[in-house]
């Protein structure tokens, strides 16, 4: 492509578009509809020339110009308690539907894989040996020891909180770090369901694994639902680098990308219910079967809320995406 002859060709178009925007508000209907149609071309200019010559100084001129037109044709929107409330009842919860092929699979092999930990090192010594001191092993898990007063040793709600920001950031970090081809997300998982394994058998090979199932499964159903949901979203994104499917690469992340920082924000939210039961329940006086029972609860309210709510809104075309108005503009791709 000549660049001198395309740009002699189509500036009167880019220059009378600028003028357009230039008169803001002050537009008859013939010359907004002329707006629009400008804003059209143009997007399409910009992608030619980026694809065929990309001259930095034109590209930059144009991507200004398309900014500025789509935001004047779409407008500005300002989100509101109704956006909250649909995010929280469709976007959210059919985010967490659709990606059930990635988070269910992750749970159920990580949960596998803690109960292998758990085993080998509950019924192996030397492996005990290997981790800590004999003394050490014994203050962390005999009665009273360092596993059971873990969870009462701060005050509640200071507790709570620290517990829930330590989830968020794990959680952030499946979700953000996704894109890196899956392995920060792995690694991350990894370290979560050794941490469990390493309780699960030291806890065994002192005979007191009830006691210590009985203060995870209080939390931790829910908690580790969370972090399963954010690996499984997070490996998702990974594999979207790989194979973005029938979209371009960049669309592909675009959307999965805007879906996950959804994601993360709902998480948050689910972690702080998560993080109240571990500061208030846990550590709290009620019998075992009742602390487990709030955590069932807590599980099986959050999954009916993913496969009701979550299903209904998947089914009916909602994606978790922000609105259309509110996405970046996807320029046509040049043949």
């Amino acid at each position: 492509m000549d660049l001198d002859v395309f740009v002699t060709a189509h500036r009167a178009e880019w220059d009378r578009l600028e003028h357009l925007l230039g008169r803001g508000r002050h537009l008859t209907g013939a010359e907004a509809d002329e707006l629009v149609a400008l804003y059209q071309r143009t997007a399409g200019h910009l992608s030619h020339i980026q694809s065929s010559a990309p001259d930095p100084m034109l590209v930059g001129r144009l991507t200004q110009l398309v900014a500025r037109a789509r935001a004047t044709v779409t407008g500005t929107r300002r989100a509101g308690w109704k956006d909250a409330v649909t995010f929280l009842t469709a976007g959210f919860p059919a985010a967490v539907y659709r990606s059930r092929h990635w988070w269910i699979p992750t749970a159920v092999l990580s949960t596998l894989l803690a109960a292998v930990i758990g085993w080998w090192i509950g019924t192996h010594p030397e492996v005990q040996a290997a981790i800590a001191a004999p003394d050490e092993l014994r203050r962390l898990t005999e009665p009273g020891g360092e596993y059971e007063t873990y969870y009462s040793s701060h005050p509640a709600a200071s507790f709570a909180a620290q517990v829930w920001t330590n989830n968020a950031q794990a959680a952030a970090m499946c979700l953000t770090l996704g894109a890196f081809l899956c392995l920060p997300v792995i690694w991350v998982l990894f370290l979560n369901v050794l941490n469990l394994g390493i309780g699960i058998g030291l806890m065994a090979s002192a005979g007191r694994l009830d006691t210590f199932l009985g203060l995870v499964l209080p939390h931790g159903l829910l908690e580790l639902t969370a972090v399963f949901v954010a690996a499984g979203t997070g490996l998702r994104l990974g594999w979207t680098v790989i194979d973005p499917g029938p979209q371009t690469r960049r669309a592909a992340l675009a959307q999965r990308g805007r879906a996950a920082i959804g994601m993360a924000i709902g998480l948050a939210v689910v972690l702080f219910v998560s993080g109240v039961i571990e500061g208030f329940v846990t550590p709290s006086g009620l019998p075992t079967w009742a602390r487990i029972a709030i955590g069932i609860v807590a599980e099986l309210l959050f999954l009916a809320y993913v496969y009701v709510l979550g299903g209904r809104a998947a089914r009916a075309g909602e994606a978790g995406d922000v609105e259309e108005a509110d996405r970046g503009a996807e320029l046509p791709t040049a043949a």
